[in-house]
């Protein structure tokens, strides 16, 4: 008893609990900060061996020292009579009373916050991976990324020949239903990048990756080309062809043949072939496309004037009128073309693409888009857009579309199910993102809804709209402040000038508010009189909000297709205009109902 009476002397006792509650602190810290920090496992498992290494020598100083009033001193040096022992145990006892409210605190908020959180990344990533294993289950080995192929020309501007190459390569064999192909968007964000092709293949969840170069001179081209298998990084196949132009469309024809054999994919039916034209015109065209791309005023321009070179050339060439209605198209959205002008010449472009390619599913889920986004008729749209997936059922661009479709006609679930499924094939496509972030705020799951959105962003961060839909989920979740945040961070000007005079009013902040709804007014008033009618709306101001809605019908403004979905235009779905209205515009549930529309995803 007498070993244990001096042990408690000491404050030996008392130094123990105090550094095994502290260091049992600190190694729950430092387990939840250092992988905040991208640090693995490794630090704070030194943190536990330094701690463990420490409490022998921690209790063997506190037995040997005792803190006095005039310092550290050896025990058998100081007067027991006079020791401060006592005054050290009450600070003992005081620092563990605070380690241990401490400790109880982090739990409490490990519990009820880190926890749920570190559980729903954990669903999220059993289900990511549940699903890439269904992917590889129902595919197998016949999955493939077609990575942008290098330009090796002396001069730098053929770029978009390259590019274009491997587009075209992917387009086709994308076609061949029994092969998994990863979009084009997913592959071609790793452009540029020096990264292992097996990291490459792995991000994707593809098991072979095509990559290659392409040198042109004048009239004369070098293709080379490389299938990888991606797990063993072995090269199963390559080739080098040196031809002029006029063979293009066979290279590429037998470098997807050589694909489909080397991956041992049985075809249910012929093999997919390039659409030939005059090579000069085939040239043009993948230069008029990556303008296209580009989205700059001049871009249009010019990728107008390259469309209509290639169509003098080869008028019946039907990519290059399916292109060329979509930069008109493109320009009405922008407000660069009148919209009559611009939407008769896409329509016209397009109604001449299909007399020459009558078989071409983006086509028909262009004219879609036309009469579901410009026209408001939704029952023509889906009768457009089955077709257009009976013809190209894996094609994840208008999948994509579709999936906007079916969120117009109410059918929500639908919508989220299918852009899970294209976010599953373009992994890395920040638009497949800001779809399903879209159908999810929709549809009232507003978690869902910011990860999406914040997904789209990390891929894009200057990424348009994103921001702002990302801070109306949080306005309705009642973080204000993080709306505010999150609208002020919009890159469009309109879209931020909306964001603010929503969420403003609802901070109380009427100057702030009237401020920007008058700038937003003045600046896009004319040509976005659906947007005024439903950040009125948000205000609680129903009379102004029903006369703009009115305006917007006048304009002819696209945006009714989203109207009955929208949570800005919450506050007046009592109002008894509202049902009247959406009757007007045919977009009432009821009549919706009658709509035949469902999307098959590929098996």
């Amino acid at each position: 008893m007498s070993f244990l009476n001096e042990l408690k002397r000491r404050n030996v006792l008392k130094v123990a609990t105090a550094y095994i509650v502290s260091s049992w602190l600190l190694i729950q810290v430092s387990e939840t900060i250092f992988p905040l920090f991208g640090f693995g496992d490794t630090p704070a498992r030194l943190v536990v061996i330094v701690l463990a290494i420490a409490f022998i020598p921690s209790l063997i100083l506190s037995w040997v020292f005792e803190i006095t009033p005039e310092g550290l001193k050896r025990d058998a040096d100081v007067d027991h009579g006079q020791s401060g022992s006592k005054v050290t145990s009450k600070k003992l006892d005081r620092v563990i009373l605070v380690v241990l409210a401490l400790a109880l605190a982090y739990f409490t908020f490990d519990k009820f916050v880190l926890v749920p959180a570190r559980v729903a990344e954990i669903v999220e990533e059993t289900t990511q991976r549940v699903r890439s294993d269904a992917l590889v289950e129902s595919y197998g080995d016949k999955s493939i990324a077609v990575l942008p192929f290098v330009n090796m020309s002396d001069d730098a501007s053929n770029e978009y020949f390259s590019d274009g190459i491997s587009e075209e390569l992917l387009n086709l064999l994308v076609r061949v239903p029994e092969l998994r192909v990863i979009s084009r968007s997913s592959a071609f964000s790793y452009k540029g990048k020096d990264k292992k092709l097996t990291e490459v293949a792995k991000e994707l969840n593809a098991a072979h990756v095509l990559e290659g170069s392409v040198r042109k001179a004048g009239n004369q081209v070098r293709i080379t080309a490389q299938l990888i298998e991606a797990r063993s990084d072995t090269h199963l196949w390559s080739v080098t062809y040196d031809r002029s132009l006029d063979d293009i469309f066979a290279i590429q024809d037998e470098i997807a043949s050589k694909v489909v054999a080397q991956l041992k994919v049985t075809l249910l039916g012929d093999m997919p072939t390039v659409k030939k034209t005059n090579p000069e015109a085939y040239a043009l065209y993948l230069q008029a496309r990556h303008l296209f791309g580009l989205q700059t005023v001049e871009a249009l321009e010019q990728a107008i004037f390259l469309y209509q070179q290639v169509l003098e050339i080869d008028p019946g060439y039907a990519a290059a009128w399916s292109g060329l209605s979509a930069v008109y198209v493109n320009q009405v959205e922008q407000n660069l073309r009148p919209r009559d002008e611009g939407m008769r010449l896409g329509r016209e472009a397009l109604n001449r693409a299909l007399a020459l390619d009558p078989e071409n599913g983006f086509t028909y889920s262009r004219l879609s888009n036309m009469e579901h986004q410009h026209n408001l008729d939704l029952d023509v749209a889906a009768k457009y857009m089955t077709y257009a997936l009976e013809l190209d059922p894996g094609n994840t661009d208008i999948l994509r579309s579709a999936s906007w479709l079916a969120w117009s006609l109410g059918h929500l679930d639908e919508s989220i199910m299918v852009n899970e499924y294209v976010v599953e094939q373009d992994p890395l496509n920040p638009v497949s993102y800001y779809s399903l972030g879209l159908s999810h705020l929709w549809a009232g799951h507003l978690d869902e809804a910011i990860s999406a959105f914040r997904a789209a962003l990390m891929l894009s961060p200057g990424h348009f709209y994103a921001h702002y839909r990302a801070g109306i989920a949080l306005l309705l979740k009642g973080e204000l402040q993080a709306a505010l945040e999150e609208v002020q961070l919009e890159k469009n000007k309109q879209k931020s000038l909306e964001g603010k005079a929503i969420v403003f009013h609802a901070l109380g902040q009427e100057q702030a508010s009237d401020a920007a709804l008058a700038e937003l007014i003045a600046q896009y008033g004319q040509r976005s009189a659906y947007n005024v009618a439903y950040v009125l709306a948000s205000r609680n101001e129903a009379d102004r909000a029903f006369i703009w809605l009115e305006k917007a019908l006048l304009y002819s403004d696209n945006g009714f297709i989203q109207i009955a979905l929208q949570p800005e235009f919450a506050n007046i779905h009592n109002d008894p205009r509202w049902v009247p209205f959406l009757e007007k515009i045919g977009m009432l549930p009821e009549q919706l109902s009658n709509i035949e529309f469902k999307i098959p995803l590929p098996e």
